[in-house]
């Protein structure tokens, strides 16, 4: 077995990442490995990027889904470059930058929330007579951006 391929433990240990998450990435195609004549994994040491990639892309929000479709671009003959890894990046932008705007009205409509005590509940970014958001999807509408002029007149 080559020197240069890395056991479960020892990629467990570089990444952060639980062995059994190792196997579930496996499992589910995001990444692979060669199996020793025991059965064991062995990684080769080009899996870390993809394991710090998907690691940030999931604490950035990004579904797995979304993952595997990135990692589905990239070369399979070789390990991928910064240029690989840069055209992912920049197709990910808008949506990270409408996920970092969404983060931010959050933010600002918490303060507001947390400061108002409710005394107004017209102007209250969560009150939502007989459900009327509903109508504009799942979830806390108003607070995903949501107003209530966006409701049409019923």
């Amino acid at each position: 077995m080559d020197d240069e391929l890395l056991p479960i433990g020892a990629v467990a240990d570089r990444t952060g990442i639980a062995a059994s998450a190792l196997r579930y990435y496996e499992r589910e195609g995001l990444i692979w490995s060669v199996r020793t004549d025991g059965g064991q994994r062995r990684y080769e040491r080009d899996i870390l990027r993809r394991l710090a990639f998907i690691r940030v892309a999931q604490t950035v929000g990004l579904g797995l889904e979304e993952i595997r479709a990135a990692l589905g671009t990239l070369p399979s003959e070789r390990t991928p470059t910064k240029a690989d890894w840069d055209r992912i990046a920049r197709a990910w932008r808008p949506r990270l930058d409408d996920q970092i705007a969404s983060l931010e009205r959050l933010r600002d409509q918490l303060s507001d929330c947390i400061g108002c005590g409710c005394l107004s509940l017209r102007v209250c970014a969560l009150y939502n007579p007989e459900d009327g958001a509903a109508r504009l999807g799942s979830g806390p509408r108003y607070l995903l951006g949501d107003l209530p002029t966006d409701l049409d007149p019923a």
